[in-house]
């Protein structure tokens, strides 16, 4: 999966140099508007999805407990939270 991916990137970087190094064509923007749809279609998501695998999506969401845990503060209630100390 790893190899596929990387051959895939370099494809799609190769179509759009290609594409640049045309002359001003409609064949040009083929190949650059090909070239990026390969590297945000097909490279980013598999990349994605080989990545996240066996990882869990409610580590790395906002929430409520997970801002106590990066503040540093302990998980209770949250009513005297807002006003500020003098």
């Amino acid at each position: 999966m790893k190899y596929f991916i990387i051959c895939i990137v370099l494809a799609s970087f190769g179509s759009i140099i290609y594409g640049f190094s045309l002359e001003e064509s409609a064949l040009s923007h083929k190949y650059i508007g090909f070239g990026t749809l390969g590297l945000f279609l097909l490279a980013m998501p598999l990349f994605l999805i080989k990545e996240s695998k066996g990882k869990k999506l409610n580590d790395y969401m906002l929430n409520e407990e997970n801002i106590r845990k990066m503040q540093g503060k302990k998980p209770g209630n949250a009513e005297n939270q807002d006003t500020p100390k003098k």
